[in-house]
Parts: C-alpha cells; sequence; structure tokens
C-alpha cells in the first residue's frame, strides 16, 4: 500500500508527544523554539523554509545550491523532503522566533543499512542572517543531538567547509575533527573549497551552551 506523504506521519522521538507538537527545550526562556516536524507540519512550512534557504544561499553558505537560487526552486527542493520525512529518513526541526516565524532549521539523516543503524549524518544547519549570534544554532544542534541520543544513535558526522566559522562552531560544540578534503564543493559563486569532516558521539555532553556560534556559523552549516 502507498502512503500519502501530506498525511503520513513521521516517528515520534517518544510515545507521549506528537512530533509536530513536541516542543523542546532551549537554552534561555527568551531563545528560539524547537519543533521537530512530520511530514504535514513540513507541507505548511515551505515558504518559511524557502526563505531561509535562499537567504543561506545568498550569504555565501556551501549548500549544495548556485547563487542563482530563487524562492520557487528551494520551494520545490523542499518539497521534495516530504516523503523523506513520511518514511523516517530524514528528521527535520525548525526554530521559530517569538512571533511564529522560520529563523533556522537542521536535517539529520539517520543511516537505514542494517551494518549502519547506530549512526546519522548532520545536514543542512541554517539560521536567518537576521537571526544569528542568539543561539540559534547550537540550540537547533543540540535538539538533534537529542534526539539522536533518545534513538540509540552513537555516532552522527558532518562536513562543513573549512576555515568556515561554521568550523569553529562545530569544533566549540564538541565536534571532533577527521580530516580535510580539498576542492569538495563549490560555493554558491561556483568557487571549490576543501571540506572538514567532524563526528560526535551524541550520548555525550555537550561541553556548555555556547552562544549561537560565529555569525556564520548557522550559514554553511552542515552541507
Amino acid at each position: 500500500m502507498t502512503t500519502d506523504p501530506a498525511t503520513a506521519v513521521a516517528p515520534e522521538i517518544d510515545d507521549r508527544v506528537d512530533i509536530d507538537t513536541e516542543v523542546l527545550p532551549t537554552p534561555a526562556p527568551a531563545g528560539p523554539v524547537i519543533t521537530r516536524l512530520n511530514a504535514p507540519a513540513l507541507l505548511s512550512h515551505l515558504d518559511g523554509l524557502a526563505e531561509i534557504l535562499v537567504d543561506a544561499v545568498a550569504g555565501g553558505a556551501s549548500l549544495g545550491f548556485l547563487a542563482d537560487l530563487d524562492r520557487a526552486a528551494a520551494r520545490t527542493w523542499w518539497e521534495h523532503r516530504v516523503p523523506e520525512v513520511a518514511a523516517g529518513d530524514l528528521w527535520l526541526w525548525i526554530a521559530r522566533d517569538a512571533g511564529g516565524g522560520v529563523i533556522g532549521t537542521i536535517s539529520l539523516y539517520p543511516v537505514t543499512k542494517p551494518n549502519g543503524r547506530h549512526r546519522g549524518e548532520i545536514a543542512k544547519l541554517m539560521v536567518a542572517r537576521t537571526a544569528r549570534r542568539g543561539g540559534v544554532a547550537r540550540a537547533l544542534l543540540a535538539a538533534a543531538e537529542r534526539a539522536a541520543a533518545s534513538a540509540g544513535l552513537t555516532l552522527l558526522v558532518l562536513d562543513t567547509e573549512t576555515d568556515s566559522p561554521a568550523e569553529t562552531f562545530y569544533r566549540v560544540a564538541g565536534w571532533i575533527e577527521v580530516g580535510r578534503v580539498p576542492d569538495y564543493a563549490a560555493d554558491p559563486m561556483g568557487r571549490l573549497h576543501p571540506t572538514t569532516i567532524f563526528h560526535r558521539d551524541p550520548r555525550e555532553t555537550a561541553p556548555g551552551d555556547a552562544p549561537g556560534g560565529p555569525r556564520s556559523a548557522g550559514g554553511p552549516g552542515a552541507r
């Protein structure tokens, strides 16, 4: 039987709370509200997520897109993620400000291969340029790490542009460098840059809730 992604619900973090209504703790009372989205909720936030993606690419983030990305293409890209969320192949969170606007997002891809179900990959950590340095990136990353630990994952990996503020952000957040790969991906202007690969055991406690990372930490983020 084929599941309609618009009505399917991603697995809950626990059996007491629906994902779309689960509000995770944030570092401070005035901090962002972090919510994990199921497929229907993702459909309702396509416009906000498209704005975040366009803003990140316009700010120079290396996220798999070039500078000509427009809102329609960004919205379509997010829409294509709906089946992944519905199937549980993609875990997706958003950060919202006091007015309910989407100001950030993070993705986690749990590995589904039988020999890799203990690990996952962090991707697409993005924070609106107007909302950076407010703890949003750190709150999003912490939410993903907690969910991974709760699900029994023992290894997370990510890559980010070498020598970028995001690289510093992950170091401060307790991630461990594996190594660097030259000319790994192009920035929005088409220039190739190396990437730094990190890993982390999500069960470990992060070294304090550092500020939301450097100014661009939510921009380049995890690719």
